[in-house]
């Protein structure tokens, strides 16, 4: 048994890793990131206490596929950390359809499963699997641990889960499943240790990054969030449509587009990237200045404000909102956009706070906390390996 675990996390636009101590509570050691998979990749890397001690090239690592990938992270994890040996790797996995509603270990058969999800997430399941299958190659004898981002929102209410066409779709696995649940899961612990008072109450994760979901709770429990059946549903995000009407697609198909041209067009094509013409990363629109990039912007802020207000109809109120993930802990002209036209929920910014991108950022007076929480999900991944392999 080896004295640590990998976590990996691969998401749309970027791959992040971590490397912990394999104990009951896993204490982080490493951690790092492998940004912009399109082009020009960097890998950077830190210790714990955020210092950063590599930056490098990867493009050509990159692009040579996930499986130079994986053995570039499995050599860097070796040559910086000195482990004897790795107890487990566990990843994000974007869809655990409706059976896998836990953290399982992926053998084969569980693998054939979730490839049979890919179509319900298509800009992540192939490319989360796939690195899963690189690690298992590279180390057959460690446990590859599979932690399913649609697991927390498994006991969602009815009419939040429920999708109103007829049985059969039902019976054919057609739900809201929600996304971002194993950043939800870690963002939920880190409130109840900042402000228990908050956690308890009626909360709104706001998930912001290339991908961007909200997830609203009461007393804990996912009560709704802004994804439903696919990642494409809800806020405007990088390259993705966020919720539209079904009539469009109807209208793209007879245009004579195909599914897959369909398909391409809402989760790559569209966004901030078809708003501004210019690009679906949010640090670029702000520092653009262009009308295209503001249109863009504002339109981000528009539907994250109405979404962030329907939450708050649904839960009966707001407590506490809390910003995590790339724009939301990195984009402070974002948060006093929006935190400006949510007063009437009680939402009053310290402009000073939150210049500063972390910690409470409310005033002191206002009815509703605001909170900057730096996402973790490799966290969440590795206590879920640890509590599994015990």
């Amino acid at each position: 048994m080896g004295d640590h675990i990998l976590a990996l996390n691969v998401g749309s636009s970027t791959v992040k890793f971590a490397l912990f101590a394999a104990t009951d509570e896993p204490q982080r050691r490493f951690y790092g990131l492998v940004d912009e998979l399109g082009g020009g990749s960097r890998m950077r890397a830190f210790t714990d206490a955020g210092v950063q001690i590599d930056d490098h090239n990867w493009a050509d690592v990159v692009q040579s596929g996930q499986a130079a990938l994986a053995q570039s992270i499995l050599a860097w994890v070796a040559e910086r950390a000195g482990v004897r040996g790795l107890a487990a790797v566990a990843h994000r996995v974007a869809h655990g359809g409706l059976d896998y509603v836990a953290p399982v270990v992926a053998t084969e058969g569980v693998i054939a499963d979730l490839e049979a999800l890919c179509p319900l997430a298509p800009l992540h399941q192939p490319y989360n699997l796939a690195m899963l299958k690189a690690f298992a190659a590279l180390g057959p004898e460690t446990p590859q641990v599979a932690c399913f981002d649609t697991a927390f929102f498994h006991n969602l209410p009815a009419p939040a889960r429920r999708v109103p066409l007829p049985n059969a779709w039902a019976n054919l696995g057609v739900r809201r499943y929600g996304f971002h649940g194993l950043s939800y899961d870690f963002l939920l612990g880190r409130l109840r240790e900042l402000d228990p008072k908050a956690a308890r109450g009626k909360v709104v994760f706001a998930h912001l990054g290339s991908g961007a979901s909200l997830c609203g709770l009461n007393d804990g429990a996912p009560i709704d969030t802004s994804m439903g059946f696919s990642p494409l549903d809800g806020l405007v995000m990088s390259t993705r449509c966020g919720a539209l009407d079904p009539g469009v697609v109807l209208y793209m198909l007879r245009q004579g587009l195909t599914p897959d041209q369909v398909e391409d067009v809402l989760y790559r094509q569209s966004g901030l990237l078809a708003l501004s013409g210019v690009s679906g990363d949010m640090r670029t629109l702000l520092a653009a200045h262009s009308r295209e990039a503001e249109a863009a912007v504002d339109q981000f802020v528009f539907r994250l404000v109405r979404e962030i207000g329907a939450l708050a109809a649904t839960l009966g109120g707001l407590d506490a909102l809390v910003f995590s993930a790339g724009i939301g802990e990195h984009a402070g002209e974002i948060r006093r956009r929006t935190c400006e036209r949510l007063a009437w929920l009680g939402v009053g910014l310290d402009f000073e706070a939150n210049d500063r991108d972390h910690g409470k950022i409310s005033l002191s007076e206002a009815s509703t906390a605001v909170w900057i929480i730096a996402a973790n999900e490799e966290q969440t991944l590795a206590y879920a390996a640890a509590q599994l392999l015990r």
